[in-house]
Order: C-alpha cells, then sequence, then structure tokens
C-alpha cells in the first residue's frame, strides 16, 4: 500500500475507535505560554548590548539553567543555530523582569499536560483529568470545553470538575517562547528549521509542586483513569528532585497496580543526576516518548556517549543510531515501547507486535500536521485536513536503509525480537507554530494506539 493509503487507513480506524479509550490521566505540568515570534534586528540588538563575546560563548554550549541575560541570548542562539528546541528554568528575577519587558505576541495553554489535556479531550473526546499546578482565571480559560477534569475537595470529599468551574484564583505560572521560523537569521548563523527555545519563569513546575488533592485522593484520582501519561521532569535538579521523585514513585505503584499502562513523555533534561534518576524508574512505566536531543542525553548518561555523538550527527537523524540507542534503553530498563519523533519521521520499538502500532504513529503524524498548519486543531475532523499536506520526499532514503538493515516492509520490521516500526511524516513549509507539537505526537501515538489494540 502507498503512504497515503495507509495514512487515510489509520485515521480512518482511529477515529472510528478511539472513543473507546476510557479516561487518561495527565501529571503534572500545566502553564501559561507567552510566545514571542523573534525578529532578527531586535535579537542582535540585544545581544550587542548584553555582549556579544559572552553570548556567543553559551550558544556553543548551552548552560543548565538560566541565571544571566547571557544565558538566555545564549540559548536562544543554542537553539537557531541547531533548529532545536530546548527548555531551560529561568532561577533570575532579574531576567524573570527582563522578559516580561521583552514581551510576547499571543498567550496560549502551556505545558505538557495543558496541551494534551486540550487535544485528548476538547479535541478527541477522550475523557482527562489533569494535574494544574496553579489554577488561575487565566490558566483556566485557556482549557478547551469538553471532558476535560481537575480535581476539587469540598468537606474532605473528591470531585471532578471543568476547570472553568473550579472557581479559584491562584498565580499565573508563565513560560516564555521565543519562536523562529525556517531560514531566521541571527549574525552568522542560519536556522536549519522552524523550532523555539523556552524559558521557564515559574516557581512551580520547575519544582514539580503536587497538587495536595492528588498527594490526599490519588488512588480514587487513579480510579477514573484506563491510561496516564507523566510529564514535566525536566527542570528538576539533583537538589531538589528527590522528593517529587518519591511521590511520583507512590503514584506510579498505585497505577501499576490498577494496571493502567502509564507513558513518561521525556524532555530535555539538563541535569545529569535526574537523568539517571529517570532511567532507573523507567521500568515502572509502560512506554518513553523522546526526540534526537533527549535520546542522545539519555546515552549519554549510561556510558553511550559515542552513540549519542552518532544521534546528533545527521539530518536526516541516522535510523540505525536510533534503532540502537532505542534496542540499549528497552533491554536496559524493560520498557516496552520506546516512541521516537524527528523532524521528518518516526519510530517505535515495541516489546508487542501488531500494525495498530504503526497505525497509531500515522494518525499522530497527521494531527502534528493539522496543528502546524492551521495553528490549532478544534476537532478530529480537522486532522484530516492534513492529508493534502505531503509525506516527507527525504524520508524515503531513511526508509530504505530500515528496509535494507531489517527487511521493513509497510513500515515494520522485526528487531531482536522487537517490532520497530516506521512512518515518514508530512511536513508543512511554513507552519503556524511549532509549539506542542511534540504533545500533540506523543499523545496522539499513545492513546491511538490502545483505541486500535485488538
Amino acid at each position: 500500500m502507498s503512504w497515503d493509503a495507509l495514512y487515510s487507513s489509520a485515521f480512518d480506524k482511529v477515529r472510528g475507535n478511539i472513543g473507546n479509550v476510557g479516561g487518561v490521566l495527565l501529571a503534572y505540568n500545566t502553564n501559561i505560554d507567552a510566545i514571542k515570534y523573534l525578529d532578527s534586528r531586535d535579537l542582535e540588538r540585544r545581544i550587542n548590548s548584553v555582549g556579544k563575546d559572552e553570548v556567543m560563548r553559551y550558544s556553543d554550549e548551552i548552560p543548565e539553567k538560566i541565571t544571566s541575560l547571557e544565558h538566555l541570548l545564549g540559548g536562544i542562539l543554542w537553539s537557531v543555530r541547531r533548529g532545536k528546541a530546548a527548555e531551560l528554568f529561568v532561577e533570575s528575577c532579574t531576567v524573570r523582569f527582563y522578559m516580561k519587558r521583552w514581551g510576547w505576541d499571543e498567550l496560549r495553554m502551556g505545558g505538557q499536560v495543558g496541551i494534551m489535556a486540550n487535544l485528548l479531550g476538547g479535541v478527541y473526546g477522550v475523557p482527562v483529568i489533569a494535574h494544574v499546578p496553579q489554577l488561575s482565571r487565566l490558566q483556566a480559560e485557556l482549557f478547551k470545553d469538553g471532558p476535560i477534569y481537575v480535581p476539587k475537595t469540598e468537606d474532605g470529599k473528591l470531585r471532578l470538575v471543568h476547570p472553568k468551574d473550579f472557581v479559584g484564583d491562584e498565580e499565573n505560572c508563565i513560560h516564555y517562547i521565543y519562536e523562529f521560523p525556517r531560514g531566521f537569521r541571527a549574525f552568522d548563523f542560519e536556522a536549519p528549521r522552524e523550532n523555539r527555545f523556552i524559558g521557564s519563569a515559574d516557581d512551580y513546575n520547575p519544582n514539580v509542586y503536587i497538587r495536595p488533592e492528588f498527594t490526599e485522593h490519588f488512588e480514587e484520582i487513579a480510579s477514573n483513569a484506563r491510561l496516564a501519561i507523566i510529564s514535566g521532569l525536566q527542570a528538576l535538579t539533583k537538589k531538589n528532585y528527590r522528593e517529587p521523585f518519591e511521590e511520583m514513585k507512590r503514584h506510579l505503584d498505585v497505577l501499576e497496580r490498577r494496571n493502567i499502562p502509564v507513558h513518561l513523555e521525556f524532555a530535555f533534561t539538563a541535569d545529569e543526576t535526574v537523568r539517571k534518576a529517570l532511567v532507573d524508574v523507567l521500568g515502572s512505566f509502560h512506554s518513553i516518548g523522546l526526540n534526537e536531543v533527549e535520546l542522545a542525553s539519555i546515552m549519554e548518561v549510561v556510558g553511550e556517549k559515542p552513540l549519542a555523538k552518532k544521534l546528533l550527527a545527521h539530518d536526516p537523524v541516522d535510523p540505525l543510531a536510533v534503532t540502537e540507542a532505542m534496542l540499549k534503553l528497552a533491554e536496559r530498563t524493560g520498557v516496552k515501547r520506546v516512541h521516537f519523533h524527528t523532524y521528518g519521521y518516526y519510530l517505535a520499538l515495541t516489546a508487542y507486535k501488531g500494525e495498530f502500532v504503526r497505525d497509531a504513529l500515522l494518525f499522530a503524524a497527521l494531527a502534528a500536521a493539522a496543528k502546524a498548519k492551521l495553528g490549532d486543531v478544534r476537532s478530529i475532523g480537522d486532522v484530516v485536513k492534513a492529508m493534502n499536506v505531503p509525506v516527507n520526499e527525504k524520508a524515503k532514503t531513511v526508509e530504505a536503509v530500515l528496509e535494507e538493515k531489517y527487511g521493513m516492509k509497510n513500515g515494520i520490521a522485526d528487531v531482536d525480537g522487537y517490532q520497530l516500526s516506521f512512518v515518514p511524516t508530512r511536513i508543512v513549509k511554513k507552519p503556524k507554530s511549532t509549539v506542542g507539537i511534540g504533545d500533540t505526537i506523543s499523545s496522539s501515538a499513545f492513546v491511538g494506539e490502545f483505541a486500535l489494540r485488538p
């Protein structure tokens, strides 16, 4: 079958079955995204005023956190040079004030949990229970209508209500997102593709603040779920990770007792101690989702530095290096599903077999293209509008390599007792925004897979 035919078939299958998924628990990070579309002259002026030489230093090697304007502007240049996303915690109040004065072009729902809740509940109609660290009035208004719920306690009893009915006025948690298009220029650097740099400027999400409702009533909350997705651990450090990790482990124990498969949505995690700790607990998860930067960062902490370098050495990313890294991760941790997404293609390595794995990836690729094309996906019917976006031509070379190495057919191959699933993505040349596309991919693929499971 052609890829167009496989795409069309996969969409019809998922749309017809996604209502059977049941509730999805989403934890822990939700925030407000303040999006700024970068202007070359403005960025260069700001860098020159701070000190170009010092900023350039951090465009070579990204800092672990932002404590100065040089860190902020150098981090932005780091992303521009590579066309890759990065997110760092902004520790400095001076930098936070600078970002606030720099301003934004629009405010959107942010945080992996918030973006996934609006997609799964507000677009696909799948019931979700979301952890929202601070439910301000502005945060509540950014949630779509639909079966989206947050826990609320009244007189010691738990209720699940839509965020707009929570009637709270907690703090605004704002993350500043600096977006740039493909071809964006700053000094001698030109962005090879569109992407963004994120400065996290709130104290709740970076410390993984877990609400008392989740601490005191998690058993009851989990009883309403059939799947779970955990995210938002990326800003933790060796100084603050132990307490949230212990609470997360307690949650994982509850979910495991209830046979609820859990997906970890990994994001660029600067602190090596936290990365190692995540690898150590990965066996408690059913699934993990990541890109090449994130996969390379894990390979670094498990002693596979040459492989980490290979993952970042080519464009498109070498699929044999990716497969090798996914195998090492699965064999080391026991995680049953590794979902890799990069610009142009996706791979999934699973300890189980079936076309439904590939079909879920195809549905996710279509959803991602729809989000890139439209900016906001309002209904599942919007997803099919991406069928006229062309399939990535460069992925043909990737597919040919996989066919030669593993005998892949129609995107499926057996590799060392695992199934390797591949799909070429659909590339929107001028996306309206890149924010939330990774979360769209991972949540659509994970939930779509369980919608299609026999």
